[in-house]
């Protein structure tokens, strides 16, 4: 939960030394790299630079990051959104953890922060999309308490993008 005027959380437990807070806007582009490698390569990094700048233009997004000193070594897009069926919630995005930090803890420390995040702002849930062929994801999330509603669902009307 963030501790600090700033919205960061210090944790020296188990996981070592480790700040988690926001990332500001004009440090946006440095989740590029982890979002580079979750996505397996298969967007440049110029493309989703490209992508990201009109999400923070429209406003909604935020970014959880996890430093290791000054090393970003995890990340957790934040979409605020307000819906009919739940109204007020987070939808989680881009969750990625540096491969040398995996299941230490730091994904823990991920969910109980935006947990607390989300209490903090008026949330009634988290959310988010879990890929099919993504089996110890979805035993991370069940893990963390979360259940499975439907099908993410998608029509691509441009193979390209």
């Amino acid at each position: 939960m963030p501790d600090r005027k700033d919205g960061t959380l210090t944790d020296s437990g188990m996981t070592g030394d480790l700040k988690l807070g926001l990332i500001p806007y004009g440090k946006m582009e440095s989740i590029l790299p982890l979002v580079y490698k979750l996505n397996r390569g298969k967007f440049s990094e110029e493309v989703l630079k490209s992508r990201l700048q009109p999400m923070l233009t429209m406003g909604g997004y935020e970014c959880l990051g996890v430093y290791d000193r000054d090393k970003l070594i995890a990340c957790c897009g934040i979409w605020l959104l307000q819906k009919l069926y739940k109204g007020k919630h987070i939808e989680l995005d881009n969750v990625f953890v540096e491969e040398g930090y995996r299941s230490s803890g730091v994904g823990a420390l991920m969910m109980n922060w935006l947990a607390e995040y989300g209490k903090s702002i008026d949330c009634a849930s988290l959310e988010l999309n879990c890929y099919l062929e993504n089996e110890k994801g979805l035993k991370f999330w069940q893990r963390h308490g979360f259940e499975a509603l439907g099908y993410h669902m998608i029509k691509n009307l441009d193979e390209e993008k």
